[in-house]
């Protein structure tokens, strides 16, 4: 069961008697759905929709959540929840030492009877992935699970898309259990439940294959038009936030898909539920 130490993550927390009820109203996970035990992915948007931070959040005791994020982010985080409390009764704090750590690996399964493991809710119950926010012994490699994560087309910012550029439905925040949509409204609800209802969402994640994968940011294009940029790359496969309606009209019409003037090849996650439009439109975004 190998577990890595993530050095680069940080634990914002946010506790006090209106935690939930103050975390509900901004954030696109439903704290209702939110087991103990497991860290689920949500994000905080723009009114317009747009990713602000992304984060996995999960249940730190009674009255208390913990919001795991990029610690590169964690200052601007904490002052973005901060303008959000007005008269909540809340606590917001990034912790001095943010001791995260992953495990994964067919014995995973161990870390299930560990009170001090919390299921990564990204990733299928066929495949689990365990986070753990205590200190504890780290022999895996860092390259081991950014591949893992990258062969299971779990996308994240700075790596895979830049905050302010993309929607929740892009990085398959609906495909994961990370928007809530049943609940009431939070910031960016609009937008997201008329992409769902209406069914308009054209970019996704993908994983890409071939002989030779592109830098990070690197545009990919079939016939001559750009259908998306290449993202991060990890033991021969890469994520693409993608326009799945040009994919589908160059897979339909057998024009290569390629990146930097090298063809490669696109998958869908294999457990995620959307698909290839029947008749993509090629219309603009």
């Amino acid at each position: 069961m190998p577990t890595a130490r993530l050095d680069d993550r940080a634990i914002v927390s946010v506790s006090g008697p209106d935690a939930e009820h103050f975390l509900q109203n901004i954030v696109t996970a439903d704290l209702d759905a939110l087991n103990p035990g497991e860290a689920k992915p949500s994000a905080l948007l723009t009114p317009q929709g747009k990713i602000l931070f992304d984060f996995l959040i999960s249940r730190n005791g009674a009255d208390r959540f913990r919001l795991e994020c990029r610690a590169d982010i964690a200052d601007d985080f904490v002052r973005r929840l901060a303008l959000y409390k007005l008269r909540a009764k809340v606590e917001i704090s990034k912790q001095d030492e943010s001791l995260v750590a992953v495990s994964w690996g067919a014995d995973s399964t161990a870390s299930e009877n560990d009170s001090g493991w919390l299921r990564d809710t990204r990733f299928p119950p066929s495949s689990p992935v365990w986070r753990s926010y205590v200190d504890c012994a780290a022999d895996g490699d860092v390259a081991g699970w950014h591949a893992l994560r990258v062969a299971n087309g779990i996308a994240e910012s700075g790596t895979d898309y830049a905050l302010g550029d993309s929607f929740a439905h892009d990085v398959l925040l609906d495909q994961m259990d990370g928007i809530g949509f049943r609940k009431g409204c939070y910031v960016g609800q609009e937008v997201v439940s008329r992409m769902q209802h209406r069914g308009t969402a054209r970019r996704r994640v993908l994983i890409v294959t071939g002989d030779r994968l592109p830098l990070p940011g690197t545009e990919i294009v079939a016939n001559g038009r750009s259908v998306g940029t290449f993202g991060s790359a990890a033991d021969g496969k890469g994520l693409a936030i993608l326009r799945i309606d040009r994919v589908k009209d160059a897979l339909d019409a057998g024009v290569p898909i390629e990146a930097d003037g090298v063809p490669i090849s696109v998958a869908i996650p294999a457990w995620a539920t959307f698909t290839y439009p029947e008749q993509a439109s090629g219309e603009e975004a």
